[in-house]
């Protein structure tokens, strides 16, 4: 049996490369290390990385093990699933990694314009019925323009055709330049070494025989405009970790 959550949360107060503060902490003054990720966190003056929304932290560890020359984070709202990811990086010594709980929303108050140099979206919830949730709507875009550095990458990688088709719609309705898009990334040979770590949720969409979409593309954050389309929504959801039915639920996220 795993640990349980208030074991987890004890734990994360005790990682050093885990950053967990209150809103009201955040607005209280300046956060100590904005601006200065570089110089005082990493210790180096390597690109740093984003992923959002990052659950157990499969990307964030993966990707630091794989590019010792960038400096990854991993942000999420959930301690208990990143507990994960963090304990994997405090007890190999990856240092070029680190987490932050907080919401996504929040981003600006924890890094300076220009900080960052790339940014991971995997397998968030789509988020259907809530445009300005989805993390790659222009509400959030215009979040995640204040501290992407001028041509900053943005990758996606989801199981979800819905919000695969949204994103491609932002793209065009916006003309981001595209440098790769897939709507099966393992039949389409590109699956390297960084595509092919897989989150617990990937798994679960491939063990059901979900095709995996990816893009990567380069936003700009002037005069953004939301697209006007209708999509299909996807007719799935995730199944919870103790769900035991699975073969019997299809319905919507």
């Amino acid at each position: 049996m795993g640990k349980n959550k208030l074991a987890k949360f004890a734990d994360l107060n005790t990682f050093g490369h885990v950053i967990q503060l209150s809103y009201k902490e955040l607005l209280k003054e300046r956060f100590v290390l904005k601006g200065k990720w570089n110089s005082v966190f990493f210790k180096n003056e390597h690109p740093i990385v984003l992923e959002l929304g990052c659950g157990k932290g499969e990307y964030t560890v993966g990707l630091a093990k794989l590019f010792p020359n960038k400096n990854f984070i991993g942000i999420d709202i959930k301690g208990s699933r990143m507990w994960t990811g963090a304990n994997e990086a405090f007890q190999n010594e990856i240092r070029n990694c680190g987490f932050i709980r907080t919401n996504i929303e929040l981003l600006a108050h924890f890094f300076d314009a220009g900080e960052i140099s790339e940014i991971w979206i995997t397998f968030p919830d789509p988020q259907m019925k809530r445009t300005n949730k989805r993390l790659t709507s222009i509400r959030l875009l215009t979040q995640y323009g204040k501290i992407l550095k001028p041509e900053g990458v943005i990758h996606l990688k989801t199981d979800s055709v819905f919000l695969y088709q949204y994103t491609l719609a932002i793209i065009e309705e916006n003309k981001f330049p595209i440098e790769v898009n897939t709507e099966d990334l393992y039949a389409s040979g590109m699956a390297d070494d960084i595509l092919s770590i897989r989150t617990y949720y990937e798994q679960q969409w491939l063990d059901r025989g979900k095709t995996i979409k990816y893009l990567r593309y380069i936003p700009h954050f002037n005069d953004l405009t939301e697209p006007e389309v209708e999509i299909e929504l996807d007719d799935y959801r995730s199944f919870g970790r103790d769900n035991t039915n699975r073969d019997n639920i299809e319905t919507k996220k």
